[in-house]
């Protein structure tokens, strides 16, 4: 398979704590390959809106640089995991769930199901937690 699936992202893409630059920030999930029945599962279902549905790090986790698995709210329930956050990027991930919690916000980062030769993608949309 030409497709890698360790994710995408760039700490570029983020300025002062960790804020996106714009609402066009992307990161695309590392370890979707195993949840492809899933995730096609999801798509057919057309469950939307889709938001992640993360518990934020203890302090143990982030000590350990433990991976994020990512689960999705699909509107009615949590399905998951689909995937990790890449690696590197924990903290982007950590800064946008804190940011929309001091907003009052849901901690539910809004997501977005991409195919590309027939492979499931899940990109969190981050620029949108700006």
């Amino acid at each position: 398979m030409a497709d890698r699936d360790e994710g995408s992202g760039s700490l570029k893409d983020y300025r002062g704590v960790l804020a996106p630059k714009n609402a066009k920030v992307r990161m695309t999930l590392a370890g979707s390959d195993p949840h492809q029945a899933l995730l096609r599962e999801i798509v057919e279902s057309g469950a939307a809106p889709l938001e992640t549905a993360i518990s934020p790090r203890t302090q143990q986790q982030e000590g350990q640089d433990a991976e994020i698995e990512v689960r999705l709210f699909t509107g009615s329930r949590v399905a998951g995991p689909v995937g990790t956050v890449p690696r590197g990027l924990e903290s982007v991930v950590d800064q946008a769930l804190s940011r929309l919690d001091m907003a009052g916000r849901k901690q539910r980062i809004p997501v977005e199901i991409t195919a590309k030769r027939g492979v499931y993608r899940v990109d969190l949309l981050i620029g949108l937690t700006k």
